[in-house]
């Protein structure tokens, strides 16, 4: 075999391989581990600079000397950072809005936190969590929600259940530590089924 047709059988092989169903893609899983079990987040591909801005703050360790710092059974654990009377002002952490018809508040939808401002952006640091089995749908168009619990319900559920102060934050910190992991489909099939 000469020299052109063994690179020309190596390129053919390498995108043999690249189609094939052996090369399967990964998607973003975003880890919260809590004194009180993990839970598991798919993120959204519709929402990518959410996507994008969760995976960013999630490997620098953004929320991880941070809590869930309001919590409401029948509404969400919310975590990442503290509602402030001055809202969120500092646009490092802003985000333009990205919403989605299919993307909507159901239970254990995951949104980004905002103030009152009227361009609705987006609070980087601040997620929340829907708890409330029949949804929120008040809310949909007017915070964005860029992923979904795949596993760990039963642990938000037990979050938002815990003894809280007049503002609604825990009486016992729930910290916070996340982090991303890259699962393929047959990886996440398995999780959620764990």
């Amino acid at each position: 075999m000469n020299k052109t047709s063994y690179f020309l059988s190596l390129i053919l092989l390498i995108s043999l391989f690249s189609n094939s169903t052996f090369a399967q893609e990964k998607s973003a899983i975003g880890k919260i581990e809590t004194p009180l079990g993990n839970i598991y987040i798919q993120l959204d591909d519709r929402t990518p600079n959410h996507q994008k801005s969760f995976i960013e703050l999630a490997e620098n360790g953004y929320w991880d000397s941070l809590t869930f710092n309001r919590v409401i059974p029948n509404f969400v654990a919310q975590g990442g950072c503290p509602d402030t009377p001055e809202g969120f002002k500092d646009p490092e952490y802003l985000l333009e809005p990205e919403f989605h018809p299919e993307l909507t508040h159901v239970y254990g939808a995951v949104g980004a936190g905002r103030d009152d401002n009227p361009r609705k952006l987006s609070a980087r640091c601040q997620f929340y969590i829907v708890q409330n089995k029949d949804g929120l749908h008040r809310l949909d168009d007017n915070y964005t929600v860029f992923g979904h619990v795949i596993k760990g319900m039963d642990i938000i559920d037990q979050i938002v259940s815990v003894k809280r102060d007049d503002i609604d934050e825990p009486l016992t910190p729930i910290t916070l530590n996340v982090s991303v992991e890259y699962l393929s489909t047959a990886e996440i099939e398995a999780l959620k089924n764990k």
